[in-house]
């Protein structure tokens, strides 16, 4: 028998009433004590703020401590620990999404160099030749490729965690594990596709003779702040898409206008200065100016728009995990 709500106060529970238990790491403790020689052996619950040790793989008898599963108890009971408790598991998932985005595919992860490549050399013909779009002294395929890269990351990266939950629903409504380790390796899985598709980027710069600067170091906490936000708006979006099916049929649609209202084919000066906070609050704006500007070393650091990002998205990955953490106590009931 294993108590899915932990009491309110400590009490005593007879060992007769729970012969075989087991449980996982949560924030209920029983241990089993000896009254006396005539007393039974008894069992006291206590209300622990601790995470314990991982689900054992088989029952142990109730003379040893065990944990119970239990829901959070409080509005930031984000209970981040578990999560590394199930680094396995996320290991496991962003490995089975890796090989079964390319399984049974003719020519694999070539696709994830072969589709930007194409985007670029369209945009290039109708942005760059035709429409003229100003790329600030920089060739238009190397200045849009640049951003290509991250805002590639961030709509798969978005589009693959906001699927996740109802993906994987036969294995949420029958397991217990951290949730949130299914939008963060959908997440997590992109990134093989962005260092492939890098290397594309590297062809180019050597096919226009561009150097390299100093500034492609910082290109990590880039990386980093880009997995924030898709990780971040992911949340929000897998919770609300397990709850209301309509959200899939959104997301395309949102992607679509969100990455031109993203400087990805145009540079951010072409925005007018009166409206230039507005656009400053994209959290993808600080994302692809600071890309471009780390990959190229070529004109001024983001600046305020990079902070601004920061702040955004800082503000949409806190409340995102929030949200999830409240909403993951059901997910498995209406998935």
């Amino acid at each position: 028998m294993i108590w899915s709500r932990p009491p309110q106060a400590s009490r005593t529970i007879g060992s007769s009433d729970l012969p075989l238990v087991w449980a996982r790491a949560s924030r209920e403790k029983i241990t089993m004590t000896e009254k006396s020689e005539n007393a039974p052996q008894v069992a006291t619950v206590d209300s622990a703020s601790a995470v314990g040790a991982p689900l054992p793989a088989f029952a142990v008898p109730l003379q040893k401590s065990f944990y119970r599963i239990a829901p959070p108890q409080g509005f930031l009971d984000l209970n981040l620990r578990e999560v590394w408790n199930y680094k396995s598991l996320l290991y496991f998932l962003v490995w089975r999404d890796i090989k079964i985005r390319y399984k049974q595919t003719a020519i694999g992860a070539a696709w994830a160099i072969i589709q930007p490549f194409m985007t670029m050399v369209t945009f290039s013909l109708f942005f760059g030749k035709l429409a003229r779009i100003p790329s600030e002294g920089l060739p238009y395929p190397i200045f849009f490729y640049t951003a290509l890269l991250p805002w590639t990351y961030f709509s798969g990266a978005l589009q693959n965690a906001t699927n996740t939950i109802i993906e994987n629903q036969r294995v949420v409504t029958k397991v217990f594990f951290p949730r949130v380790i299914l939008p963060l390796s959908a997440v997590l899985s992109g990134l093989l596709d962005l260092g492939i598709s890098f290397l594309m980027f590297i062809v180019l710069m050597l096919y226009y003779r561009i150097d390299f600067a100093w500034t492609v170091l910082l290109i990590p906490g880039f990386v980093l702040l880009a997995i924030a936000t898709a990780l971040g708006v992911g949340l929000w979006l897998s919770a609300l898409n397990a709850i209301y099916r309509d959200v899939r049929y959104v997301i395309p649609f949102l992607v679509q206008i969100w990455m031109f209202a993203s400087p990805v084919a145009y540079p951010s000066s072409l925005v007018p200065e009166r409206w230039r906070w507005l656009f400053g609050l994209n959290p993808m704006t600080g994302v692809i100016e600071g890309f471009r500007w780390a990959l190229t070393g070529h004109g001024e650091p983001p600046g305020g728009l990079l902070f601004a990002s920061i702040g955004i998205v800082a503000v949409i990955f806190c409340a995102g995990l929030v949200y999830f953490q409240r909403m993951e106590t059901t997910i498995a009931d209406v998935v």
